[in-house]
């Protein structure tokens, strides 16, 4: 099992367009997972939402993270937690209302790095960040991954899905076609048949 999940997540590493050990920083921007519908402004995770901040910490957990931020709500904080407690990093907050200023502040920084906003705001400054133009989030939208690569002034932008790594391999098993099965068993009587003509005779 766990030598599944290594493959699967070196896959995904191994897949990234540019190699992070050149860049000079790499930034990942995700919006928080499922939110309660509960009425109020600052909503806790769905259990759903608990699984995909999950599968987000299972999905980085070798990508040599090292600070996340979040802004200051349940559902982002709740997001950003798992891979927290799994790395042994503190949350740092942001100030979503001013993502100009964060913005240049992450551009001034090395190693690599998450972001766990909204859906109003993780497509601006995916696209403060990289300078690319970057598509708005429905309200539906809770598995985009954006990965930013920054090496020597140049950025490049890269969109993933966050989805499930803790996989049971598939267990291979042959399946006999009916028609083979039937065919077999009507082999098997007619030898018996056979058998006992052989014998009466």
């Amino acid at each position: 099992m766990k030598l599944f999940r290594c493959i699967l997540l070196l896959i995904l590493l191994g897949s990234l367009p540019v190699s992070q050990a050149n860049a000079d920083s790499t930034i990942y921007l995700v919006r928080h997972a499922e939110k309660q519908n509960d009425g109020t402004n600052d909503p806790h995770l769905t259990e759903q939402g608990h699984q995909r901040a999950g599968y987000l910490a299972q999905q980085l957990s070798l990508a040599n993270i090292s600070k996340i931020y979040s802004s200051d709500y349940h559902r982002t904080r709740q997001t950003a937690k798992p891979l927290a407690d799994l790395l042994g990093l503190s949350i740092v907050l942001y100030d979503p209302q001013n993502l100009e200023a964060f913005a240049e502040s992450l551009k001034t920084q090395t190693g690599q790095i998450v972001i766990v906003g909204h859906s109003n705001t993780t497509p601006p400054l995916a696209a403060l960040i990289s300078g690319s133009e970057v598509d708005a989030m429905d309200e539906s939208e809770y598995e985009n991954l954006y990965q930013i690569v920054s090496i020597n002034g140049k950025t490049q932008l890269t969109r993933f899905k966050i989805f499930p790594i803790d996989l049971t391999p598939p267990v291979e098993s042959t399946v006999v076609a009916p028609s083979r099965v039937n065919a077999s068993a009507s082999a098997t009587k007619a030898k018996k048949r056979a058998r006992k003509r052989v014998k009466k005779k």
